[in-house]
């Protein structure tokens, strides 16, 4: 199929957005890479009156630093994120995650923001997102506000970002030095969602687990934590019991459709299996 009929938009700057989104409400949406908007607007999924191209917007783009901050624009591409000596010496589970999605073609144009912003479950960086307890920067007609990744995601394409704001920046705690982490994802083929992924990063002292962080991509109507996962390793070595209770309590969140991935008994096995790959490369990382 082919999109439904709509009006181009191209402002210069983000308080010409949040005013065209102000203007024409439920019509309009905001197009980033448009990687994911675009196939559903083929669909006739989504049918945009109104659409906002932030392509001409400034001060969206770039990963720095701030203190103890990653900071990574909302129209920083995924080929970006691949590039940054950065996040390869500070946050290398970021551009681990960016080479699993998609293709190079999709990488040079897919971004961050839009990546993190649209809700769709199936995107990898949202979990990610939650496992490294970022939060986004949205900005609106009453300025500039900040939610948690962990409680942005309320349902399949439902976030707390209001009709009238755009997502601007993503800010990520620069992980502790000597920290491991790793994303694992399994897919049928090369630009697939994935079957099941699992993000995970650890703080490791003395052979003991000292943090741990868990999170599940595709499984659910929404990314999910798991909490009790990542609590299950804490204070142990990471031997079988603890790594065992961590997966069962992970799988144990997970609700995952029936669809061309696999029945549900299948996708949350294979959830389980990614979690224990991700805390064995992970552990590996932090101790060296």
């Amino acid at each position: 199929m082919i999109p439904g009929p709509f009006e181009y938009h191209r402002p210069g700057s983000v308080d010409e957005v949040v005013a065209l989104l102000g203007k024409f409400g439920d019509d309009g949406r905001v197009i980033a890479g448009g990687h994911s908007l675009i196939p559903m607007m083929k669909l006739r999924l989504a049918v945009p009156e109104h659409l906002i191209d932030l392509r001409d917007v400034g001060g969206l783009n770039g990963i720095s630093e701030d203190d103890d901050t990653i900071v990574i624009g909302a129209m920083t591409t995924q080929a970006d994120v691949l590039a940054s000596d950065l996040l390869a010496a500070k946050c290398p589970i970021i551009p681990e995650a960016a080479t699993l999605i998609a293709d190079p073609q999709v990488r040079y144009f897919g971004t961050m923001g839009g990546n993190v912003a649209n809700g769709d479950p199936g995107n990898d960086m949202p979990a990610l997102m939650q496992c490294l307890d970022a939060s986004y920067v949205l900005y609106g007609p009453n300025g500039e506000r900040t939610v948690s990744a962990r409680g942005f995601y309320e349902a399949a394409y439902f976030t707390k970002r209001k009709d009238d704001e755009v997502l601007t920046a993503i800010r990520v705690p620069t992980p502790a030095d000597g920290h491991g982490s790793a994303y694992e994802k399994l897919k049928r083929k090369t630009g697939d969602y994935a079957t099941a992924a699992a993000a995970v990063v650890l703080g490791m002292a003395g052979g003991t687990c000292t943090a741990a962080s868990i999170a599940l991509t595709n499984v659910g109507d929404t990314p999910l934590y798991a909490e009790a996962a990542g609590t299950a390793l804490v204070g142990s070595t990471l031997d079988e019991a603890a790594v065992g209770a961590a997966v069962e309590a992970a799988k144990a969140i997970t609700a995952p459709a029936s669809d061309l991935h696999g029945p549900p008994e299948y996708r949350t096995y294979v959830a389980g299996v990614m979690v224990r790959r991700a805390i064995e490369r992970a552990q590996a990382r932090a101790t060296g």
